[in-house]
């Protein structure tokens, strides 16, 4: 796994410590297989222990949130909020409610978090949080009480310059505002401790489109700098049905590509003609309801259900795959499935949504493959021009927050491509590239800031 002794060490100190953490242990041992090749070149990182301080977090914190239920009945869940690094500004990263969220999800997605503020040049830190709460089903009043109890905690741990939540799976901007309200009322202040808010009380334009553009101007770039090409003509696999999937789907297709799936947890759709983004949004946004409502609104539609879990998203012809439902959901027969079927680029629009024997298939058959940390970064990149825009009291036109996503986005790109070149790994291989090119900012900052 590791050639080196350093890093061996590291990780088997890890694993000792973390057992009972696997998501947490598969993002730490996909980082470190990259950063070998940046401890062999700077020893300074092994002498001042950079490794364990940087995948050791500064803060974890759990807590319990009580609610009261419309039944008046009190219920019970787990939040938590890891603060993991700060050496670049303050912690920033989502907040996910979902049954699966634990402490190994939460240290995962706060690693994952620390590269990935890293790569859009903002400066901000690590961060994630959440609860195993689930908000399908639940009445907007049960869902504005949890919100209210989880921040009556929350709000202790965080703000403008320590700290800035934002939305993630099950939390957008319905959460969103009744987090930032109760933060409100309890601190008797207005700032931008949170990001994703509505219009109306300080949130960004493009925000909501964010992560699905960022996504599509990074694999963009990516084909047009190392294959001459674009998303004119080509067709497209995304999986999830969510926000980021949804908007996605909505610029792949105004750059001229045809996306013909998408996904939700009972079962995915195959449409041959071409996903109607209008009707996804309708079903998913408004009604809130399941794919089979797509499949009964539109004839050229194939619903499929899923049975064991399974992914058919990635068992057609296409050309690009956009993974952007949730972790580990395109595993190696998924990435042999897309192989045979003459893809060309995989991007992430999910977090770490490639298993790492699935990204390993990928880069060694040639395959364009843009993890997560870095395809993806659009949505915090957003976040952090919404705290710019909080910071000076003004707000940018769509265009304008577009037209930086966007430069944001390449820039990404560029960085992770020159470092896989730099490092002497394949072209193809942005996951090294990205890690390395992100891990050496926060480096150089913890090292000129000391130890602590």
């Amino acid at each position: 796994m590791f050639r080196t002794e350093y890093v061996k060490k590291v990780y088997d100190n890890l694993q000792k410590n973390n057992a009972n953490e696997p998501e947490f242990l598969q993002a730490a041992q996909e980082i470190l297989e990259s950063l070998e090749l940046i401890v062999e070149k700077r020893p300074d990182i092994e002498k001042n222990h950079i490794l364990e301080r940087f995948l050791e977090p500064e803060r974890f914190v759990q807590f319990r949130v009580a609610w009261l239920d419309d039944n008046n009945e009190v219920q019970v869940n787990r939040g938590y909020r890891v603060q993991y690094n700060s050496a670049i500004g303050p912690y920033k990263g989502g907040l996910r409610f979902h049954p699966s969220v634990n402490a190994s999800i939460i240290k995962f997605l706060g690693l994952e978090q620390i590269l990935k503020n890293s790569l859009t040049t903002l400066p901000m830190g690590g961060g994630k949080g959440g609860s195993n709460f689930d908000p399908k089903g639940k009445s907007d009043a049960e869902i504005m009480r949890f919100c209210q109890a989880f921040m009556t905690e929350l709000y202790r741990h965080i703000g403008p310059d320590t700290d800035v939540p934002a939305g993630d799976i099950g939390v957008g901007g319905r959460e969103v505002g009744y987090l930032f309200g109760q933060y409100k009322r309890i601190r008797n202040e207005f700032t931008g401790t949170l990001t994703g808010k509505g219009l109306a009380f300080g949130g960004s334009l493009a925000r909501t489109q964010a992560t699905g553009y960022g996504v599509c101007y990074f694999t963009q770039e990516a084909l047009k700098t190392m294959k001459g090409e674009s998303f004119e003509g080509k067709t497209v696999a995304v999986s999830g049905a969510g926000n980021v999937a949804i908007y996605a789907i909505e610029k792949a297709q105004s750059l001229g590509a045809k996306v013909i799936t998408c996904s939700d947890s009972n079962g995915w759709i195959y449409d041959p003609e071409g996903i109607d983004v209008q009707l996804l949004k309708e079903v998913k946004e408004v009604k809130r309801a399941r794919l089979t409502e797509y499949a009964k609104a539109r004839k050229s539609a194939e619903y499929h259900e899923k049975k064991n879990g399974e992914h058919g998203v990635w068992n057609y012809k296409v050309d690009i795959a956009l993974p952007c439902a949730t972790q580990n959901e395109l595993n190696l027969d998924d990435a042999k499935a897309l192989v045979a079927n003459g893809v060309e680029i995989v991007c992430e629009g999910a977090n770490m949504p490639t298993t790492l024997e699935a990204a390993h298939y990928l880069i060694e058959n040639g395959i364009i493959y843009g993890p997560g940390k870095a395809a993806n970064a659009g949505g915090v990149a957003t976040s952090g021009l919404e705290m710019c825009q909080n910071s000076q009291r003004l707000s940018w036109t769509f265009e304008e927050v577009d037209a930086k996503l966007k430069g944001i986005m390449e820039g990404i790109f560029h960085n992770a491509h020159n470092t896989a070149v730099k490092y002497g790994v394949r072209e193809n291989d942005l996951l090294t590239g990205a890690n390395i090119a992100g891990f050496e900012k926060v480096c150089d900052a913890m090292l000129a800031e000391g130890v602590f």
